[in-house]
């Protein structure tokens, strides 16, 4: 008889540990609770499937084709607003003149230590210098561009026509473009744009009107300018380039010098020139 009740009590003991106490409910319910075997064939103790795995969602970011265009059109105010709607307005258009000040600043000439020469001869100002003139005349945040049209984006260019006011004032209208070589440069070539639209609407002010005068050009190009053959690194590609007397040749091309015409005529026409 002890024996049996002994065993007996070994069982209820056995009985109450299998019960969960509140301990042992928390570990249950945070999935913390050790690893039991399950049988396969039963269902209630089977895992509950996963669902919506890789699963295809609505929220998928599509990129859009810039190349359609980029649907910017300027904001048109209401007829009653009391501000000037830039996208429409000629408002102050040669109401008066600048002051004397302004005037020196934008009419003042040329540095040719500012003026840049393209490798296919064409001189230009960079466009950071025209909006330093611009500042230096009215000030920063006294003038501005706003745009007068929506961005058109062709197979290789994007155009927009742009008004450049200052002091309140419109001052000139222009358009400005740029040419881009891939659809990921179109941001970059609306930027360009832009400054292109402002190096336009200069000229109406007198800025660095030297650069579309021919005869300051031609004595320009003797004085600062000259024509050199070079040769690009990767492709062995020859030709002749324009650059400033005081500047180096740049990384791919470096200086070529041409054989004698004698031995050119002995080589016949390469196609590398």
């Amino acid at each position: 008889m002890s024996s049996a009740s002994g065993v007996g009590k070994e069982q209820k003991l056995e009985d109450e540990d299998d019960e969960m106490d509140d301990w042992d409910q928390r570990i249950f319910s945070t999935g913390c609770s050790p690893t039991t075997s399950t049988s396969p064939n039963d269902p209630s103790q089977q895992p509950a499937p996963i669902t919506n795995r890789l699963q295809p969602t609505e929220d998928v970011v599509h990129t859009e084709d810039l190349t359609a265009g980029l649907s910017d059109k300027p904001i048109v105010l209401d007829e009653s607003s009391r501000q000037v709607d830039w996208a429409r307005s000629f408002h102050g258009l040669s109401t008066e003149a600048f002051s004397k000040e302004a005037a020196g600043a934008l009419l003042a000439p040329v540095s040719p230590e500012d003026i840049e020469v393209k490798p296919d001869g064409i001189v230009y100002l960079p466009e950071i210098k025209y909006r330093r003139i611009l500042n230096k005349a009215f000030g920063p945040g006294a003038w501005g561009l706003a745009p007068r049209g929506e961005t058109i984006v062709t197979a290789k260019s994007v155009t927009r026509e742009y008004a450049l006011v200052a002091l309140g004032r419109l001052v000139s209208v222009a358009r400005g473009e740029q040419d881009y070589f891939s659809p990921e440069g179109i941001p970059t070539a609306v930027e360009g744009c832009k400054s292109n639209a402002l190096m336009r609407c200069c000229k109406d002010l007198g800025v660095a009107s030297e650069l579309w005068d021919p005869r300051f050009i031609r004595n320009f190009i003797a004085t600062h300018a000259k024509e050199v053959w070079v040769e690009h690194q990767q492709t062995q590609k020859r030709r002749k380039i324009w650059m400033r007397k005081d500047d180096q040749i740049k990384y791919p091309f470096k200086l070529y010098t041409p054989p004698s015409q004698g031995g050119a005529a002995r080589q016949g026409n390469s196609s590398k020139y």
